[in-house]
């Protein structure tokens, strides 16, 4: 079991600076420093830069920023789930992006709950960032993000490619035909807010298309996708999402694919944990369960 010195290593990793981890974790800044200074003469080597008054790890820092990360998440892991250990009761606790929270695993987790009854189940939904700070904190067991991250420092599998596309109401003059990726600069664009995942795939596309958002004529930032759904689907714009999320729009024809030449998107849902975890055996049979599950609802059994 990691100390609390480690505990202080890992506060001073995440907000790169002596005073605001000594605020959030109610001490003093030099005792902070020497916290620190302990953990450098314990293992014998450097783990913290301060050039220029700006904090940065060292190689040897950052093994053990990713192993003490680690640690503290097995350990509790470990805690919460020792009792149903020899139970038929399986409990996790993980997180979600908004459009696989909201749109992907409402789905599976109903067909599990029906299977496993006991299943006792938490899940937090919130946007990529926000996820990995609560996985390296030991808040979450897993997550399944859409969104991008270093894949270096986790340990992730890809828990499905998805089509990346544009919609519009099936009113617009988009439903009607193919188009140049020109073209839909003219409409009303409708997306999501900063730090959404879908936003920033979507800043990407248009970077690799050489545009930038500023090649629309309006563009309206909305934080919620039921929402932008409704108001692409009465005419008001046009947005890209996956289809996974639109689906029962397009089915019903309230929202078209707009058919863009030579357009074609698939992009990663990745099931992370952090690396080396003694529970990744563990976490990776609920992977193949929640994977089994929505391969299911794919092909509608």
């Amino acid at each position: 079991m990691l100390d609390f010195r480690h505990e202080t290593f890992l506060t001073l990793c995440s907000c790169k600076s002596f005073t605001k981890a000594a605020e959030l974790l109610h001490v003093t800044q030099p005792a902070v420093s020497q916290h620190i200074k302990y953990l450098e003469e314990f293992y014998g080597c450097k783990l913290i830069n301060t050039d220029n008054r700006k904090i940065s790890l060292t190689h040897q820092g950052e093994l053990l920023r990713e192993f003490a990360r680690t640690v503290f998440s097995d350990s509790k892991h470990f805690r919460e789930n020792i009792l149903s250990v020899h139970t038929d009761t399986m409990q996790f606790s993980f997180g979600a992006t908004l459009s696989i929270g909201e749109y992907v695993m409402p789905e599976i987790l109903s067909r599990l709950l029906i299977k496993y009854p006991n299943l006792k189940i938490h899940m937090s939904v919130s946007n990529t960032h926000v996820l990995l700070e609560q996985l390296n904190k030991g808040e979450l067991d897993f997550i399944v993000v859409e969104g991008m991250f270093d894949k270096s420092e986790y340990d992730s599998t890809l828990f499905s490619l998805e089509k990346f596309i544009p919609v519009c109401s099936s009113k617009s003059e988009f439903a009607k035909g193919e188009i140049g990726f020109q073209e839909i600069t003219k409409s009303r664009l409708i997306l999501r807010e900063k730090g959404s995942g879908t936003r920033e795939i979507f800043e990407n596309l248009l970077h690799k298309n050489n545009y930038t958002l500023h090649a629309f004529e309006k563009v309206i930032e909305i934080g919620n996708m039921a929402a932008i759904k409704k108001m692409v689907s009465n005419d008001l714009g046009i947005t890209f999402l996956f289809e996974v999320v639109g689906k029962r729009e397009i089915e019903t024809g309230n929202l078209s694919i707009i058919k863009i030449n030579a357009f074609s998107e698939l992009r990663e849902f990745n099931f992370v944990l952090l690396k080396n975890s003694f529970f990744r055996e563990r976490y990776m049979e609920i992977y193949e369960l929640l994977k089994q599950e929505f391969n299911d609802m794919k092909i509608g059994i």
